[in-house]
C-alpha cells in the first residue's frame, strides 16, 4: 500500500477521533462532566460518541429563568404562553364564539352543567 494512501485512510480518521476526545477532555470540565470518560466515548464510539457528548452537554445547561415556557408570574400557566401582542384579549369559547366571564373560574372548560 502507498504510504499516501495509508495516511489518508488511516491518519486522516485518527486525527478527527483524537481531535473529538481532546475537545470533550478540555470542554467536559467547564461543564460539570468527567473529562476522561467522555474523552474516552467520543474516541472510542466514532462519530456518534461525540455527539453524544455534545447533546449531553447542552441537556446539564438548563436554566428555567430563561426557558420561555416555563411557568411564571407573568400571564404563563403550565407552560403555556402567551403571546404579549394577546395578553388583555377575551377568551374564544366553543367555535369561535366568546367566552362568558362565569366561566373563568372553570379550569377544565367543561359543558354547562357538567362539573368535572
Amino acid at each position: 500500500m502507498e504510504p499516501l494512501v495509508a495516511v489518508i485512510l488511516v491518519g486522516v480518521p485518527l486525527a478527527w477521533l483524537v481531535g473529538f476526545a481532546a475537545y470533550a477532555y478540555v470542554d467536559a470540565p467547564k461543564h460539570g462532566m468527567n473529562p476522561r470518560k467522555w474523552a474516552l466515548i467520543s474516541f472510542a464510539v466514532p462519530l456518534f460518541g461525540f455527539l453524544a457528548y455534545v447533546f449531553e452537554r447542552d441537556e446539564l445547561d438548563y436554566d428555567p429563568e430563561t426557558d420561555p415556557y416555563a411557568g411564571g408570574d407573568d400571564g404563563r400557566t403550565g407552560g403555556f404562553a402567551v403571546h404579549e401582542s394577546r395578553q388583555g384579549e377575551k377568551r374564544l369559547g366553543l367555535a369561535g364564539t366568546e367566552a362568558d366571564d362565569d366561566d373563568a373560574d372553570d379550569e377544565w372548560d367543561d359543558p354547562d352543567g357538567v362539573d368535572l
